[in-house]
């Protein structure tokens, strides 16, 4: 068995192997050496697909006439595999393999699952050194979001299929990790894209004193659609961004969307604002599908004022209302192709009530594959959720290992709340 261990030191190393080398090569690096950290056979990294169904082992980077590419990458379909239980859990999965073990580690940052690392030892690890793998994935975590700013190797290994020009611009409009953890509160979001697609997005954006979340979906198809919510998204996040209040936002979104889009076309959406240190939360409504709320196990659409859509008319204000929270609640935000034509069948109040327990990361692709389920996979328009869990209390440091939150609810002592998943 290795005596070795992972100290300042070796991370010192690592760092700076990965910094000299190219964004395309810095996977490779860390698995190198992470082999000659821990005496590893075989190290793998497989990366999580869009889909949210199926994980890309991702071998060695080359160069060839269309550009660098990872050849001979395997897709391993998620369903009833050990990569399906690690990104569920977020725990280390460890397995006697003959003379030695085989651990499959996840690579998460804040609760964004960014995939598995697969460890071949030839020997059987103590827990320390388990702790020590387990620590070497969260780092790679960080080295993939740094690295994947300067290439499309990593954005290309999470597609199982080509993107349509109009999906790619729609992937532009999505935060750049999907789930969030906070100590106040987790947020997933996910978008199952039609064959032809819907102009839905998602959004949401943290400071020190306000969490802000929307969900859009523009009218039409493919690129019209998809450049109506570019106008809108941008503008939203503009005016966020200069420090206008929730209801100037809203407005002059409003303006910029009619002021540059053609005469009658139009985006639905809800944004929602949530002051952290009151927990008091505001809400906007713009002729989209009521939210969903879970509180103590009952699951129920939560119905608001209806404003007209962004886009309709000029120099429109929207009615800002109030939206109670309390601890423990938990909040879905979908768009009309989660309600409509075969998908009405889908029972989304039940459907969310058996999710209590799961990790929101969970929850939006299990209520995704009711829907697929309900449309026989042949979806009419874009399918978006986002959960929102609210633990309340005021803002705090959250309790994580690896990436991910291990504890997670009120701060309370009578009434935690742990992730099951």
């Amino acid at each position: 068995m290795s005596d070795r261990r992972t100290s300042g030191s070796d991370l010192r190393a690592l760092l700076e192997k990965v910094e000299s080398a190219s964004p395309v090569q810095a996977v490779e690096v860390v698995a190198d050496e992470l082999a000659t950290v821990f005496g590893a056979r075989k190290v793998s990294f497989l990366i999580a697909d869009f889909s949210g169904r199926a994980v890309f082992r991702m071998g060695r980077a080359t160069e060839s006439a269309s550009g660098t590419r990872f050849p001979g990458a395997e897709q391993v379909q998620l369903p009833g595999t050990v990569y399906e239980r690690v990104l569920h859990t977020q725990r280390v999965d460890l397995r006697d393999v003959g003379d030695g073990a085989q651990l499959t580690v996840p690579v998460t940052d804040r609760g964004d699952a960014i995939g598995l690392i697969e460890l071949d030892l030839p020997y059987h690890p103590d827990e320390g050194l388990v702790a020590d793998i387990a620590a070497e994935g969260h780092a790679l975590a960080y080295i993939v979001v740094a690295n994947r700013r300067h290439t499309d190797l990593f954005e290309w290994g999470q597609r199982s299929t080509p993107f349509t020009l109009a999906a790619e611009i729609q992937r532009r409009l999505l935060p750049a990790a999907f789930t969030c953890e906070a100590g106040q509160f987790t947020i997933a979001g996910w978008l199952e894209p039609a064959s032809s697609v819907g102009g839905d997005t998602f959004d949401y954006s943290l400071d020190q004193r306000s969490l802000q979340v929307s969900i859009t979906d523009a009218v039409g198809h493919d690129v019209a659609a998809s450049l109506l919510a570019t106008v809108l998204v941008g503008s939203l996040r503009n005016e966020r961004r200069r420090g206008a209040d929730l209801g100037e936002q809203l407005s002059n979104a409003n303006d910029a969307l009619v002021a540059n889009s053609p005469v009658g076309q139009f985006v639905t959406g809800q944004v929602m604002h949530i002051d952290l240190d009151s927990g008091a939360a505001t809400i906007v409504n713009a002729g989209h599908p009521f939210p969903l709320l879970l509180r103590r196990g009952h699951a129920e659409e939560i119905a608001l004022e209806i404003d007209l859509p962004f886009g309709l008319q000029a120099g429109r204000t929207f009615r800002l209302q109030r939206f109670p929270l309390e601890p423990g609640d938990r909040i879905v935000f979908v768009t009309d192709g989660m309600v409509e034509r075969e998908a009405e069948l889908t029972d989304l109040p039940a459907a969310l009530a058996r999710t209590d327990g799961m990790h929101p990361r969970q929850v939006v692709h299990s209520l995704g594959a009711e829907v697929l389920r309900a449309t026989g996979g042949n979806l009419r328009d874009d399918a978006t959720v986002v959960c929102l869990d609210w633990y309340g209390g005021s803002p705090r440091p959250r309790i994580s290992s690896g990436g991910a939150t291990t504890v997670t609810g009120v701060p309370s002592p009578e009434r935690p709340r742990r992730s099951s998943w």
